[in-house]
């Protein structure tokens, strides 16, 4: 009715444009849809029928806001474009916003969308609104949504990564999985990604592929070379395969647009093009190592070497490249040619002198793993590792794993790493005094730093420190005193505990040791904090952080990220909290953190109003994974965030059964930060609630 009163008058011109609007035709045949002069394209007819509809939308925006949404519109036709133009020139009364999107991937040069983009960006009531692609986080809520769950962190990073935040892969991924399908290309995206390279010439396709399988960017020089086209031919292909936005350039050479582009045309290969392709560019950049990046020349022999399937060639690459990734701090590309070397070691028969043993090659792959935040990969390494160490028993390198398999699995959320530690203690004992006897030491130390806190822990602290000194470990002794630098300040020695832990601090990073980098920047700030220095805290936590970052300490920076947050909120500064827990909400970020940021949202959702969305952060963390969310630092903090909802909610049998369960359990020694936060919440429970029935005595 509103519309048929807003286009009273216009009826058979609008029916022009909505022929579901006309009045049904007086007799048999359909209704006649030409303006007045019999021509529906003509003119005048057009410019009534554009007045009609401004007058129509300015109608309907009187009475109350209106927004039309025209969506692609890089596939409308011409009338479509001249009518959306003629409304932005046009419409002047009512609360009426035009709301356009298209895909600016899809407009190649000549696309006849292109003029109007240029003339709506000269009027001053048009905004051009470019969306940024998808964060991690984004990806993980889009999927959440698509699949019914919460998905997996593996899951997650995967799809972020080959989506590169596009919305619609995300979609495409999810839904094949959905179906149960890998989380590889399923053959209707495939195929879409595939129709726009099979519209452009055939040199251009013959240059996609060797762009495709040359990496991740090809330089200009490198191509040439391995394509062996005339110059002008290849360049005719690089100017139509860019024009079709299935390349764009770098400063030196091409990549692909999307990198699922990229991998549709790798699939489309037949694995004898796939080893021809990659074995041309292994000759031309082993002859010719002058046509790469010096930092990259490892890496791509490595790589084309392995996609060659020239195993012998392939090995010691691989192993160059490693070695190369580990002194940039480029863990994760360490993990990714160990990964290969691993897998070509039992190809090689006779490998060349000085190639690692299998158990040098996993040692090396676990560390790296750990040291990127991919703990789960580490963890299966370190297995394999363990089952190799069954059948050649290793006393002293089965106890190095077993210390691995604690650290791998506290940040898993499988255990407390405990049962690990004492695998390994009773693998140390009796033997002669060694490195690896100081390193179980140092990490029983820490382990009961977290767990059970006191005076027994400063004195295995101090034996750890100790022995590390007595058998000359300077690294091992680091870590254990940055454990008795913790437990000194639990303990009331607050300066001199402080002093110790910015001394290890500042060697760590004199000696460029990344675990002693990562664990001192780590547990100072959390100190700071649980004496009140939180604005000390979260200094050295943010600068922390940003050190890890660039040591390439992935999941190290995710925790001191998650401890900067803490500190943050505590000064009220909750814009730079909120940013500090999304720096530490990233790929890589193990269970542990994920926890702590979960619950440092939650409080700072509880402290900012918004009750919800706290009590949906703690409801995701109730059930902790393995026995390590039940230490102090973690179980506390949680119940503290509990007793306060259900002081919210006015709950009062909740919260005190929350209470009961923290005095149950107690409060172990050293653990003072975290029990008076839960001991005033419980006293906030009981005045807030005072005076209500279910508070009465009895109930």
């Amino acid at each position: 009715e509103e519309f048929a009163r807003a286009g009273a008058g216009m009826g058979a011109d609008l029916a022009r444009l909505l022929p579901e609007t006309a009045a049904p035709p007086a007799g048999p045949g359909t209704a006649d849809l030409t303006g007045p002069s019999g021509d529906p394209h003509s003119a005048e007819d057009s410019a009534r029928l554009f007045g009609h509809v401004t007058r129509l939308l300015e109608e309907l925006a009187a009475a109350r806001p209106l927004v039309l949404v025209l969506e692609d519109l890089h596939w409308a036709d011409a009338s479509t474009r001249h009518l959306y133009a003629h409304l932005l020139r046009t419409l002047r009364a009512g609360r009426l916003l035009l709301l356009a999107t298209y895909r600016s991937d899809d407009l190649h040069r000549r696309h006849p969308l292109r003029p109007l983009l240029a003339e709506l960006d000269r009027l001053r009531a048009v905004r051009r609104i470019d969306l940024a692609r998808l964060g991690h986080a984004d990806v993980r809520r889009q999927l959440a949504g698509i699949l019914g769950a919460e998905p997996g962190a593996a899951l997650v990073d995967e799809i972020y990564a080959r989506s590169e935040g596009n919305a619609f892969f995300v979609e495409e991924l999810a839904v094949s999985l959905r179906e149960g399908h890998s989380p590889g290309l399923s053959e209707n995206l495939r195929e879409l990604l595939l129709v726009r390279v099979e519209a452009v010439p055939a040199d251009a396709r013959r240059v996609l592929r060797l762009v495709a399988e040359g990496g991740s960017a090809v330089g200009h020089p490198l191509l040439a070379a391995v394509s062996a086209m005339p110059e002008d031919t290849l360049l005719d292909a690089l100017r139509a395969a860019t024009s079709a936005h299935l390349l764009t350039p770098t400063p030196d050479g091409y990549r692909f647009r999307h990198s699922l582009v990229r991998e549709a045309v790798c699939d489309d290969l037949l694995p004898g093009e796939r080893s021809a392709l990659n074995r041309r560019y292994a000759e031309t950049v082993a002859s010719a190592p002058h046509l790469v990046r010096a930092e990259e020349l490892d890496a791509r022999l490595a790589g084309y070497w392995y996609a060659a399937r020239e195993p012998a060639k392939a090995l010691p690459a691989a192993l160059r490249a490693a070695a190369s990734a580990r002194a940039r701090h480029a863990y994760a590309e360490q993990l990714h040619h160990l990964g290969r070397a691993l897998e070509l070691r039992d190809q090689v028969p006779e490998p060349e002198a000085g190639t690692p043993a299998p158990l040098d090659l996993l040692a090396d792959a676990a560390t790296a793993g750990r040291l990127c935040g991919e703990a789960g990969r580490a963890y299966t390494l370190v297995g394999r590792a363990l089952r190799l160490l069954e059948q050649e028993p290793d006393p002293l390198r089965a106890a190095w794993f077993w210390t691995r398999r604690s650290q791998l699995a506290t940040a898993l959320g499988r255990s407390d790493g405990g049962a690990e530690l004492r695998s390994a203690e009773e693998l140390v004992r009796g033997l002669p005094p060694s490195e690896t006897h100081a390193e179980v030491l140092a990490h029983l130390a820490g382990w009961s730093m977290v767990n059970k806190p006191g005076a027994d822990s400063l004195v295995a602290a101090e034996r750890a420190v100790a022995y590390a000194r007595m058998v000359g470990a300077v690294h091992i002794e680091l870590s254990a005193r940055v454990t008795r630098g913790v437990l000194r300040v639990g303990a009331g020695d607050i300066e001199g505990g402080l002093a110790e832990l910015y001394e290890v601090k500042e060697r760590a990073l004199a000696l460029a040791t990344p675990d002693h980098i990562a664990r001192s920047h780590a547990n100072l700030p959390s100190v700071l904090e649980g004496i009140g220095r939180s604005a000390e805290g979260a200094r050295v936590a943010v600068e922390g952080a940003e050190i890890c970052a660039r040591h390439g300490l992935v999941g190290s920076a995710a925790f001191t990220w998650s401890n900067a947050a803490e500190s943050l909120l505590s000064l009220g500064r909750h814009a730079d909290a909120e940013e500090a827990l999304r720096r530490a909400d990233q790929p890589g970020a193990g269970a542990v953190v994920r926890a702590l940021v979960g619950l440092t949202r939650g409080l700072l959702a509880l402290r900012t109003g918004d009750t919800a969305s706290a009590r949906e952060e703690y409801e995701s963390l109730r059930e902790p994974a393995g026995s390590e969310g039940r230490a102090p630092q973690r179980r506390l903090p949680l119940l503290s965030l509990g007793i306060r909802l259900a002081t919210e909610a006015r709950d009062v049998a909740a919260g005190r059964a929350l209470v009961d369960e923290a005095l149950r359990e107690g409060f172990p020694a050293d653990a003072h930060r975290h029990a008076w936060p839960v001991l005033l919440a419980a006293a906030g429970l009981e005045a807030t609630t005072r005076g209500l029935p279910a508070a009465a005595p009895g109930h």
